[in-house]
């Protein structure tokens, strides 16, 4: 591990001088991982998201951690005297990572509490090179000033939900290298990454070095990483190009069947994506499959926001020639304010829920 520095509100600490933490604050809880990772602690717990399930916690190896945050450096060229911008939850994997590649790598640290803007924080004259986002974070950049940090960071990382169409094509007039990352808690981060923009963009993502992927009688993931002993089976659906190539489809627990139709919301959501595009509409939404006494489950569309009828009748209009006979949802729902995890992910089973 090489030295790195850590700049806070109250100012920067080298890696041999890290304060006490005062409290459990955004900076707290960075800090105090920071300090037991030098300290040569040895074992981890982590918590899992809960955006498919009940949130548990798992045990993770610093070796193991080490392997995955060295593997993504290489795959991207992460280097020493560089700077990360640390600005989601350290109590996360994505996160706790970022925290490990930067210190395994000798990069300086600049911590900013996580909000939807975490570049707001940056002054005019800040140099970073390296960060990690999520797609609202990377929408709402996309809307402020603060957009042109994007014509000067090296890399960012783009993960925690799938990035919309919309979003992905506004990325390509600037020159940061924007990857999509693929992972979970259990993988410790990342295990693949996609070219968001630039001349190698692409619709599948490419494993990490030393991940082994294939398909089961499901079309799902399964994920054999070199470090971690067991080979983890998801119930991602996917299209498999080849040995460490892939293109995600959808959740297989999403999987609406619809009278016999199989159909995949993560692929309807795409085509509404660029009607509400067209719309000029930046309600958050999702496709459900809602309980039909006639097909056993139908299709239905949930906005965040109330919307005037008329917004109503526009969507329904172009949705109609957008979509198949089969995708078109059956109803237009909306919340007020989506049910969120704890990393901020929409927790659709919450949401569908409070419809009731």
């Amino acid at each position: 591990m090489n030295s790195f520095t850590i700049q806070t509100k109250g100012g920067i600490y080298t890696s041999s001088q890290l304060p006490e933490p005062k409290d459990d604050s955004f900076e707290g809880r960075a800090i105090l991982f920071c300090r037991q990772w030098v300290n040569g602690q040895t074992s981890f717990s982590l918590t899992t998201s809960g955006s498919t399930g009940t949130p548990k916690v798992i045990q993770a190896t610093r070796d193991h951690m080490k392997q995955s945050a060295l593997a993504t450096a290489r795959s991207i060229g992460l280097k020493s005297g560089q700077t990360s911008l640390v600005c989601l939850d350290p109590n996360y994997i994505a996160g706790r990572m970022m925290l490990v590649r930067s210190m395994e790598v000798g990069m300086n640290i600049f911590l900013a509490e996580p909000s939807a803007n975490p570049f707001s924080y940056l002054s005019s004259n800040s140099s970073i090179d390296f960060v990690a986002l999520v797609p609202y974070q990377v929408q709402t950049i996309l809307q402020s000033k603060e957009k042109s940090f994007f014509n000067s960071i090296s890399n960012i990382l783009i993960g925690g939900a799938p990035l919309s169409q919309k979003t992905e094509n506004e990325l390509q007039q600037y020159q940061c290298q924007f990857y999509e990352t693929y992972g979970m808690t259990e993988t410790l981060s990342h295990i693949a990454l996609r070219k968001v923009n630039g001349s190698e963009r692409s619709e599948y993502f490419q494993t990490l070095p030393n991940v082994g992927i294939r398909v089961d009688e499901r079309q799902c993931l399964c994920i054999q990483v070199a470090f971690l002993e067991k080979e983890i089976i998801t119930n991602d659906v996917v299209e498999l190009r080849n040995g460490n190539s892939f293109k995600w489809l959808g959740r297989l627990d999403h999987v609406i069947n619809s009278g016999g139709i199989k159909l995949h919301p993560e692929e309807i959501e795409k085509k509404i994506a660029l009607v509400f595009e067209l719309l000029g509409l930046t309600n958050r939404f999702f496709i459900a499959g809602l309980p039909d006494g006639r097909l056993g489950t139908s299709v239905h569309l949930i906005i965040e926001g109330e919307l005037t009828v008329e917004t109503q009748n526009s969507i329904t209009h172009q949705i109609e020639s957008a979509l198949s006979k089969y995708e078109i949802p059956k109803s237009i729902r909306w919340v007020r304010n989506f049910v969120e995890t704890a990393t901020q992910k929409v927790d659709r089973k919450k949401t569908i829920l409070s419809l009731e």
